[in-house]
């Protein structure tokens, strides 16, 4: 080596070395040259966002909210709403998706689905923002009804109630009025829809649903039609379709019109017997017919525990209101009526006594309807029922 001060450059030089010699003696890969790192990509992203969302619903058995307070789970779920919203990235995700979060929810057949799957009750309207009442009416088709239909198994047994109503009608005993409102949507009550006369023949038991906003109720029909089939449509859609299709009520032309306005007087009700005695529960066509100048509910709330109703849980099968006349008269008429086909059994009370229940009759739901229809308008007196055919018919 050779230096120079101030002056000219420095030179430095070594002995030649075999590269090749120096690359194989590195054992410990300290000459080896990093891998330059794979760039990512917007669909590497996309993936590894998913994967999280994922993770999630693979933890937490559901899927996460954009809703909700808890900041991480609010951000996993707006990333996938955002997913949802895009048709290329659901399509670059489905290899990924295990469990069918990236599916397009089936679109409601019919309103009652639609209003079944309101969890968040978007479609309750308090503020009366959503009424429509004033715009110009919107005649709809509801084919979608019809197809849901199913033939009535039972029929025969509501068939000559459908040919009485058009004798009445013919008759002018009874006739048609417009659909006063869903209140008259009621177990007995006939109505005509598109041409078509229906019979509610059961209203189910009251469903309560929360929502974040208020408690909704809502029964289930079997209404039955002169046609022959049957539909368990919920009643605020029959009330929903008899308003916008014009549907009308048959009523006797002997009863005062029934508005909406008018005081009930009382309730005729009838039960069905839940017990669990292979005594009872092998009777069909068991029915309580009773009078209450309340809500039927609260009276059979402890049924259980009342010899009145054979000591065990019932249900309600059928409830009418009575307007302008006097319903522990119509009790005690129909009392008479299936005189011949009382229950005849002795109960224990709570106090070891016996007890005979006197207001339990062996006759089907259907003739029950009939003989109250018969009482209203007073062409009872022309009948009798013959119990062993099951039906009332005229004197001979």
């Amino acid at each position: 080596m050779t230096s120079s001060e101030g002056v000219g450059p420095v030179d430095f030089s070594y002995p030649a070395v075999d590269i090749q010699v120096l690359i194989d003696s590195d054992v410990d890969g300290l000459l080896d040259a990093p891998e330059k790192p794979k760039k990512v990509t917007s669909a590497d992203r996309l993936e590894r966002a998913f994967l999280e969302v994922i993770e999630f619903r693979r933890t937490h058995g559901r899927i996460p909210s954009s809703t909700t307070r808890e900041i991480a789970e609010r951000k996993l779920g707006a990333r996938l709403d955002g997913i949802l919203a895009d048709e290329e990235k659901i399509a670059a995700l489905k290899p990924l998706d295990e469990f069918g979060m990236l599916e397009a929810p089936e679109p409601p057949g019919s309103i009652d689905d639609l209003l079944e799957g309101d969890d968040l009750d978007l479609l309750g309207d308090e503020s009366g923002l959503l009424d429509v009442s004033a715009l110009p009416v919107r005649r709809q088709v509801y084919d979608a009804d019809a197809a849901r239909r199913r033939k009535a198994e039972d029929f025969e047994q509501f068939e000559p109630l459908f040919r009485q109503k058009h004798s009445e009608l013919r008759a002018g005993t009874s006739k048609l009025l417009p659909y006063p409102g869903m209140a008259h949507i009621v177990p007995g009550a006939f109505f005509v829809l598109n041409g078509v006369m229906l019979f509610i023949a059961e209203v189910g038991e009251t469903e309560y649903k929360k929502s974040t906003v208020r408690e909704n109720k809502r029964e289930r029909l079997r209404c039955i039609f002169e046609n022959g089939t049957e539909s368990s449509m919920y009643r605020q859609s029959l009330a929903i379709r008899l308003s916008d299709e014009d549907g009308q009520i048959l009523v006797q032309t002997a009863m005062p019109e029934i508005l909406t306005d008018d005081e009930v007087s009382g309730y005729i009700y009838v039960l069905r017997s839940r017990s669990d005695d292979p005594q009872i529960a092998a009777i069909k066509d068991l029915h309580k017919i009773g009078f209450s100048r309340g809500p039927v509910e609260k009276r059979i709330k402890n049924a259980e525990k009342s010899p009145t109703y054979l000591m065990a849980p019932v249900e309600v099968a059928a409830n009418y209101r009575a307007y302008n006349l006097r319903a522990s008269a119509l009790e005690n008429l129909l009392h008479r009526v299936f005189a011949e086909v009382r229950l005849d059994i002795t109960q224990i009370d709570r106090k070891g006594g016996d007890y005979d229940p006197s207001e339990w009759f062996v006759v089907p739901l259907s003739v029950i309807d009939q003989a109250v229809n018969l009482i209203i308008s007073g062409d009872i007196v022309g009948y009798v029922y013959d119990a062993s055919a099951q039906k009332l018919i005229r004197n001979s």
